[in-house]
């Protein structure tokens, strides 16, 4: 779908309905270098929480179980999805076979010296870097973001900047956030950590990705949309 929307329609129904926050918000003019981002979840959250996709709502996923504290903001990025594109690019990254998409949008932690306490909110989000995560078998990256305009974060343009105790600190809660205490086998693997360059390319796959799912969805409701218009004249 095009950040900006071709058919006034889509502009009047914006002042009377709330967005999809996956599909009917704008990732904005400059991705990949600057993105919308939907935080789902703050540090200060016990329970995980994230978009249902029918509806749009923020929902509760699960209690955290254990003593994991997501140590940044995290959400996704609207108009995205992970797919062939990215599957491709993580083997061809990974030498890895069989990969497959997550089937999800692409997550994204957002780093910023401001205390944000609560989700469910947009903001724009620089991406410095990322987390190449493979989830049994299903590509699922992370990117690296600083908030846009952070005061002190911003001095960061590239993921070696950042200090390593805070990347070994977000490494480990996605390695670790889905284990179970006692379990010898890890479910989830971080093949490699990746610089600005390789977040750039990682958001513009997930981009094409969802232009070749989801592109046509504004056609296809304008579409709908007439037919009904129509049928009732």
């Amino acid at each position: 779908m095009n950040s900006e929307y071709k058919d006034p329609l889509w502009h009047l129904l914006n002042y009377r309905y709330m967005s999809h926050p996956w599909h009917g918000i704008a990732i904005g003019p400059n991705a990949p270098e600057v993105v919308t981002s939907l935080i789902e979840m703050t540090p200060y959250d016990s329970c995980k929480y994230e978009i249902d996709k029918d509806s749009g709502f923020l929902k509760l996923d699960r209690p955290q179980k254990y003593s994991n504290v997501f140590p940044a903001l995290y959400g996704f990025v609207p108009q995205t999805f992970c797919d062939t594109k990215i599957a491709e690019y993580c083997m061809e990254k990974s030498g890895r076979t069989g990969i497959i998409g997550d089937g999800d949008p692409l997550d994204i932690c957002v780093l910023t010296e401001r205390n944000i306490t609560h989700g469910n909110i947009l903001l724009k989000a620089i991406p410095i870097g990322g987390f190449r995560m493979i989830d049994k078998g299903e590509a699922d990256d992370k990117i690296v973001a600083i908030l846009e305009g952070d005061e002190v974060f911003s001095a960061w343009k590239d993921i070696e900047d950042i200090p390593s105790s805070m990347i070994e600190r977000l490494r480990h809660y996605f390695l670790t956030y889905k284990d179970i205490p006692g379990a010898t086998k890890r479910k989830i693997e971080i093949t490699h950590v990746y610089g600005r360059e390789e977040a750039l390319e990682v958001t513009r796959r997930s981009m094409q990705d969802y232009q070749n799912r989801f592109g046509r969805l504004e056609e296809e409701l304008s579409y709908m949309l007439r037919l009904s218009s129509t049928v009732k004249e």
